[in-house]
């Protein structure tokens, strides 16, 4: 299944090029109060809410796809977590490039580790990308984003992929410069998840997925999540060795060799095989 966030907070099923409106699905979810639930509720009762958003689908109102705003599919993930040069070209291009380093420190992932990204910087695909520090290169990264279905601590690479939930297209862009990765990263805007949230069941293998993106019809990165250095289950394993990984936290798993830069005006066209494509738009901020 298809699932997105349009409009003003409504929940649909993607069919096609139409989204049904099935936002009464979201009665089922529980009731909360202060302090709220540090995990995405609609993540953590997926299972229910997919059986009665099947049960609505048919009689659902409809949207035509390309008129309806998509919003992040993961309202409120509770971890954006990243993982740096994931991607053996990436890492030599990365190494062999000072605008890309700016004589900071590149390690292998394994010694490198992963960082977070602030939450706040999330965005769906038709909210687009508000640009800072435009006297600076901002680059674009599009990346397998992984969301965390159920509580996953110490989780070994065999039993990961039983916790995850589903899959979206990421883009995760990036200010170069000499700060730490999270704080050039984490501006608002600067993760876009998207277009919706696919199920993990509609995935066979996430180690094995083309996915490219153009800006302005040209194309700027392609590749395969088959080169990934730590594939999902490696990532899920390595994460969760650290921290639980909660419903609703999202992995974004790293980007392949081309990274390039965007500016206002651009168009960025992300696609990735069985998820599908997104448009992004960019502007200043």
């Amino acid at each position: 299944m298809k699932i997105c966030r349009f409009n003003e907070n409504r929940l649909g099923v993607v069919e096609g090029d139409v989204v049904r409106d099935v936002t009464a699905a979201l009665d089922a979810l529980p009731a909360s109060r202060y302090p709220f639930p540090s995990h995405d509720v609609l993540i953590a009762n997926l299972a229910q809410i997919r059986t009665i958003a099947a049960e609505l689908a048919p009689h659902a109102r409809i949207f035509a796809l390309a008129d309806v705003v998509l919003r992040t599919p993961v309202a409120n993930p509770g971890k954006i977590i990243a993982a740096p040069v994931n991607y053996r070209k990436h890492l030599k291009e990365v190494l062999d490039d000072p605008h890309l380093h700016h004589d900071n420190q590149i390690n292998h992932i394994q010694r490198a580790g992963l960082f977070l990204k602030a939450t706040s910087s999330v965005v769906g695909a038709g909210e687009g990308v508000a640009l800072r520090h435009l006297e600076r290169r901002n680059d674009h990264e599009v990346e397998l984003a992984v969301v965390i279905g159920k509580t996953a601590a110490n989780v070994s690479k065999q039993r990961a992929l039983e916790h995850v939930a589903g899959y979206c297209i990421g883009l995760d862009i990036t200010i170069r410069g000499p700060e730490e990765r999270s704080f050039r990263k984490s501006p608002d805007t600067y993760t876009v998840l998207g277009p919706w949230l696919v199920t993990r069941d509609e995935i066979d293998d996430p180690g094995a997925l083309d996915f490219s993106i153009s800006v302005n019809g040209e194309l700027r990165q392609q590749s395969n999540t088959s080169e990934l250095i730590l594939g999902v289950p490696e990532l899920i394993e390595f994460a969760s060795s650290f921290y639980a990984l909660q419903p609703g936290d999202v992995i974004i798993t790293g980007t392949p060799e081309g990274v390039a830069s965007i500016r206002p005006g651009d168009v960025m066209a992300a696609q990735i095989e069985g998820i599908g494509s997104m448009r992004v738009d960019v502007r200043g901020a």
